[in-house]
């Protein structure tokens, strides 16, 4: 499929020092040209979810989503997370490395939204130590850390995008979690169709079953969380990158 990296690693037992970089199209355009021109009835499953009354996305993501998120880990970290232990402290603070990576990786003048958040986040802090105390504060920021590291459904970071077979790029996770994420399991079937939401996405593997059941997959994210701290090949590095293509690059201008 076109993909090379530096000192790949799973010839000899060590962690890879580079990306993985493909020099190919990315496989959801494709595969999505390919599964409509078989099942064009896919293309009824299009269209914004039908649970969603209101679209008051923007307002809501204040409350759960203080920063916006850069997926890709930094050379930094990359670099420092190396083995059993490491990766064991950078799972536990994930979250901590997604806020703070794109003020370093890609770092862009605050605006109007930005203020209102931090107002509207700086209120609660205060309201939440007013009214409960500091203690009640510490343990929200305690289960913040909790819930985005070792928790079972902190492993759907991790199965996503990092890759434990050079082959694939992209991982879904078929176990029942997908009940209370709002089926964010998965996740080859929504890059391959984004316009669909997220409580129809599993019909497309019912549609179209062959694309989808040859590919690896997951059926527990506790399982990817132990497999990535414990496997010495697989680390931060183990992320797939491409440069944009020429037809990409003419687009964006």
């Amino acid at each position: 499929m076109g993909f090379e990296g530096k000192e790949r690693g799973e010839e000899d037992g060590v962690m890879a020092t580079d990306f993985f970089w493909s020099y190919t199209d990315e496989p959801h355009a494709t595969r999505r040209r390919q599964i409509l021109s078989q099942y064009p009835e896919i293309k009824q499953l299009f269209g914004p979810d039908p649970f969603a009354f209101l679209k008051v996305d923007l307002f809501v993501s204040m409350v759960p989503h203080l920063p916006q998120l850069y997926l890709i880990p930094s050379l930094v970290e990359a670099n420092l997370v190396r083995n059993t232990v490491s990766k064991s402290i950078w799972v536990v603070f994930q979250l901590f490395f997604y806020a703070l990576r794109p003020l370093f990786l890609k770092p862009k003048p605050p605006g109007i939204w930005e203020f209102i958040n931090l107002a509207i986040q700086l209120a609660l802090d205060a309201a939440i130590v007013h009214f409960w105390g500091w203690k009640s504060f510490g343990y929200l920021i305690l289960s913040t850390f909790v819930g985005g590291g070792m928790h079972p459904m902190a492993g759907h970071f991790i199965s996503e995008h990092y890759v434990f077979n050079p082959d694939q790029e992209t991982y879904s996770y078929y176990g029942p979690l997908n009940l209370m994420t709002w089926s964010v399991g998965y996740h080859n079937e929504h890059h391959d169709f984004p316009r669909i939401p997220g409580s129809k996405l599993h019909k497309v593997k019912e549609i179209a079953p062959k694309y989808y059941e040859k590919l690896g997959s997951y059926q527990s994210w506790s399982q990817v969380i132990y497999m990535y701290i414990m496997d010495r090949t697989v680390g931060p590095f183990s992320r797939m990158k491409r440069n944009l293509s020429t037809k990409s690059m003419k687009k964006a201008e």
